[in-house]
Parts: structure tokens; sequence; C-alpha cells
């Protein structure tokens, strides 16, 4: 490795990222139309230099010059005596520049009319910026609750692309804040190369047919293999009947919720536990709560495998509490009590500050016994 590269490497310095699809194709196919006028204007310089050398012995240099202010018509005059040979060729080396450049205006005009040049453009610009994201969720279709759950990784400053192929996306971007959108059909092999789902941690599909899910769900996780990705995208979907929820979760999905459902839970919730609702609400839900719960796998190369729950002491060490395990068959244990032996792909749900919760993080992923345990 050279002395740069391990410069670049310790100040975390590292080339550009680029889209995988740049739209440069689209973008020459629009300035096509330019080709002709650029070729006519060269064209005409190179003649009316050799014109003037040729009539009145200027240099290549003199000559160069009088043919480009004569044909660009700015009026700077004759810069050495011209014979009247040369004025009419001057003349007519004017009427030539003047109609080019109507005919040149005229092209130019016709294609910002059509406005595809100014849109490649700007959505060219926007696959450079999505290019720069990394661990972002890309939502696919513009919803009510897509504008909802906007704000909320907005406010938590998760970054996120929203895909929809409705024509007045840029509108809507523009009213709701979406920092980087895509205007194509989500379940496409474009629509995931443009949203860079090759660097995103996972992807949320919020169509209100099941269909559009199904078929998102399938074209993500062929995508993944295709990529080869070590770590699967996190995927999370929506569902109006518990059939399409069986559907969706054996098709991949990790988490498929029904707002209806999810509702009717709350209220419950809220119907009879008004007290524990409230308290959750101001713990759990709010951006800035005190306190955070969150899942955590037991990796297949960690320390606490096959151990007990009391043995690992993360209360003593990280201050966090052990609330439930989920082990690899989907069974859920409400407060374990500490003999509960940690198996394979177990799922340990923990209570604590966002600090104590990363400390846990780390404590588990080591391969050997921490050295934390010795002075507790």
């Amino acid at each position: 490795m050279s002395i740069l590269a391990k410069l670049k490497r310790l100040l975390n310095w590292s080339a550009r990222s680029a889209p995988h699809i740049d739209l440069n194709t689209e973008l020459y196919q629009q300035l096509k139309p330019f080709r002709l006028p650029l070729i006519l204007v060269v064209l005409m310089i190179m003649l009316g230099a050799l014109g003037y050398v040729i009539i009145d012995d200027f240099t290549l240099l003199d000559a160069i010059y009088q043919a480009g202010i004569t044909f660009t018509t700015v009026g700077f005059g004759e810069i050495s005596p011209i014979s009247p040979s040369g004025r009419i060729f001057t003349i007519t080396l004017i009427i030539l520049g003047f109609g080019l450049f109507s005919f040149s205006v005229g092209i130019l005009v016709d294609v910002l009319n059509k406005g595809e040049l100014l849109n490649i453009i700007k959505e060219r610009q926007m696959l450079y910026r999505i290019a720069r994201l990394k661990n972002h969720f890309v939502i696919c279709h513009h919803s009510e609750i897509t504008i909802e759950l906007s704000k909320q990784f907005r406010e938590n400053h998760i970054p996120f692309v929203v895909i929809d192929p409705r024509e007045d996306l840029v509108q809507i971007a523009a009213q709701y804040k979406y920092p980087y959108y895509v205007q194509e059909d989500p379940h496409t092999e474009e629509a995931l190369l443009k949203s860079y789902l090759s660097s995103a941690k996972g992807l949320i599909t919020l169509s209100e047919n099941s269909a559009d899910n199904i078929a998102q769900i399938a074209s993500t996780r062929l995508y993944e293999k295709e990529i080869g990705l070590k770590r699967p995208y996190y995927i999370i979907t929506s569902a109006t009947s518990d059939s399409d929820m069986t559907k969706l979760k054996k098709l991949g999905a990790d988490r498929v919720i029904s707002a209806t459902k999810l509702m009717a839970e709350r209220l419950r919730a809220m119907s009879l536990r008004p007290d524990m609702e409230n308290m959750l609400e101001k713990l759990l839900y709010r951006k800035d709560a005190p306190i955070d719960m969150e899942e955590i796998k037991i990796p297949d190369h960690s320390w606490m495998r096959f151990k007990k729950l009391k043995e690992a002491r993360l209360r003593d060490i990280t201050n966090v509490s052990i609330v439930g395990i989920r082990d690899a068959n989907d069974i859920f244990i409400p407060m374990p009590k500490g003999d509960v032996l940690v198996g394979t792909g177990s799922k340990l749900l923990v209570i604590g500050t966002g600090e104590s919760i990363r400390a846990t993080k780390r404590i588990i992923r080591k391969k050997r016994k921490p050295e934390e345990l010795k002075y507790v």
C-alpha cells in the first residue's frame, strides 16, 4: 500500500461515490441536436479564416481572429485593411453567422421547451447525492404512512430514499420534504440501482396493494443474492389481512405490520392500562427519551452462547435490564430468570439508556469472556 493510500485510510478519505446508473447515455441523447450547430460553427470559422488568408493575405492567427469576431458579429472592426473582395466576403460571413445563430437558438429553445434535458440533469444530480448515503432506508410508495414516517426519520436523522412512479413526485417531495427520491416503479432493477440499495440498511414497502409488496420483497431478496450481500436487508411491509401477512412473511419480510391491527392494539392498551401506555409513550416513543429498548441478537461467535443469563452479569457491567428472551424457534420468554440458557440464535430484549445498550452490544459480540466480569 502506498503512502498516499495509507494517509487516505488514516484520515478516512475516500473517492466520491458514483451511482450505479449515472444517466450519461440519456444526457448525451438529449445533447445530440447540438452536434450539427457546433460542427457548422467550427466549419464556418475554418472557412472564414481560410478566406481571409487567401483574399487579403492575413496571417493564420489574424485570419482566425478576424473570422471569429466577424462570424459572431461582435463589431470590433477590421484588424487590418481589407480589400473590396474581402469586405464582400465579410458581409457574406456575417449573414451566414446570423443565420446559423438563429438556427442554433431555435434548437436550444426546442430542447429546453421539452423539459427532458433539465429533468435528466436534476435527476443525475439527485443520483449522485443518493450515492453518498450509507445505511439508509429505501421507502417504496408515497402514502400517508410515508409522510409520517419521513417526519420521524428526519427528526431522528435517519437517511432515507422514497421511490414512487407517479409523475408529480418532484412536487410531492418538495411539499413533504423528502430529501432523496427516485421516480420509478419500486420493484424494477433500475429503481433498486438508482436508490443505491447496495449500501442500504433496509427497505420499507407500503403499497396498499399486497401484490406490489410481494413483488417488491421478491425483487429485493433476489437483488440481495445477486450482489452477494453478507448481511440481509431488514424488510418491513404492511398488510390488510392475516392471510397477506402470512404470505409476506414467507416471502422474506422481517416485519409485517397491519395499521388497523396496530391501532387496535394501542387503543386496547390505552383502555386497559392507561398509566402504563403513558409511561411507554414518554420513555420509548419520544425521540429525546432517556430510556430505550432494543432486541439484540446473540452472534454465532459470541462468548455468551450456551451460558446462563446470570453468568453474563449484564446488569452489573452495562446497567441494562433483560425483560425478555426469544429463542431460535421464535418462542418468547418474558422476564427470564437467571437460570435461562442462552442458545444459538437467541435474542435478548433489553431496556436501558442508549449508551448502556451500545455497551451491551459490544460485550455480547466479543468472542472471549470480557475482562469486566473479573471485577463484578
